[in-house]
């Protein structure tokens, strides 16, 4: 890409450049998404080989990729985002909002979905993204094996317990937030919601089932209020949105920060969807229907 002299010191032309084009974007979503290996991202996203593999070479040229050897022969590897790659994460979760917010949606700011819209589908195909060549039964989306969020405790913790017959893992927007006078439809609630998953914890382990929450709050902020509320289970901080690029989940921005969508995900301990509740609006109701849905047949 050529430039001008002046754009030399302007970090946006800079960057720019590394991004380059829309398969550049596409390639570091699907990498995000836990698809690293070269005929997994060809497969994902239609792409010549040719072109992918000059797509690849300059993105670990940028330092933006690395590469990591898995097979020997034939020589094979992974290509994983380096810590400048899992700077730009925000980045994609931002043009994400935009897009679900200003192109395929009204331009409304909201904390839910309604049932025909992109943001529905897109979350409900996490639960179903293909078949098992095995079974022929449905599967959900896989998480990336090394992802791991910022814990209350200030441990780090795999999103989904390896422990666990299952593992139910909610997002919510933050607790403790002044929404103002003219609050975002589908915001409030977080600290019930909460509440709620609290009070049933026992229920939950007593089916081996581990639970925890997720928002985009500082994990000195989750933790002040976990000490408040007694709260039993992790809360977990996607602040760089490393998990919110992973399944692409939902967004909005409100009281000057992204933040989740509420909804709810059951997983296996193969970190696999099983099942999806979104959008959340009764919360008490979704509460009890998680209960039921990890815990059937286990």
């Amino acid at each position: 890409m050529r430039m001008h002299n002046a754009d030399e010191d302007c970090g946006i032309a800079q960057a720019a450049v590394v991004m380059a084009d829309w398969w550049n974007v596409l390639v570091l979503r699907e990498i995000a998404r836990g698809h690293v290996r070269f005929d997994a991202l060809a497969s994902e996203l239609g792409l010549s080989r040719k072109v992918l593999t000059e797509r690849l070479g300059a993105l670990v040229a940028r330092g933006v990729l690395r590469r990591s050897l898995y097979q020997r022969r034939p020589v094979r590897y992974e290509y994983l985002l380096t810590d400048s790659g899992l700077a730009l994460l925000p980045l994609l979760v931002a043009m994400q909002d935009w897009g679900d917010r200003w192109v395929l949606g009204d331009g409304t700011t909201t904390a839910t979905a309604p049932p025909d819209g992109a943001e529905h589908a897109r979350v409900h195909a996490l639960a179903g993204a293909g078949t098992d060549t095995g079974t022929g039964t449905s599967t959900g989306t896989r998480l990336p094996a090394d992802l791991q969020l910022s814990a209350s405790d200030g441990s780090e913790r795999p999103v989904v317990a390896p422990d666990a017959a299952a593992t139910v893992l909610f997002t919510y927007p933050g607790t403790g937030v002044d929404w103002g006078e003219d609050p975002i439809p589908g915001a409030p609630g977080c600290t019930l919601e909460n509440r709620l998953f609290r009070d049933a914890y026992t229920d939950f382990r007593r089916a081996d089932v581990a639970v925890h929450g997720v928002s985009t709050q500082l994990p000195y902020e989750q933790a002040a209020f976990a000490r408040a509320e007694a709260v039993p289970y992790p809360l977990l901080s996607d602040a760089q949105q490393h998990l919110a690029a992973a399944l692409r989940l939902p967004t909005f921005r409100g009281a000057g920060r992204l933040r989740l969508k509420r909804l709810v995900l059951v997983l296996a301990p193969d970190r696999t969807v099983r099942h999806v509740l979104f959008p959340v609006e009764d919360i008490p109701a979704a509460v009890e229907e998680t209960l039921r849905l990890a815990t059937a047949g286990l």
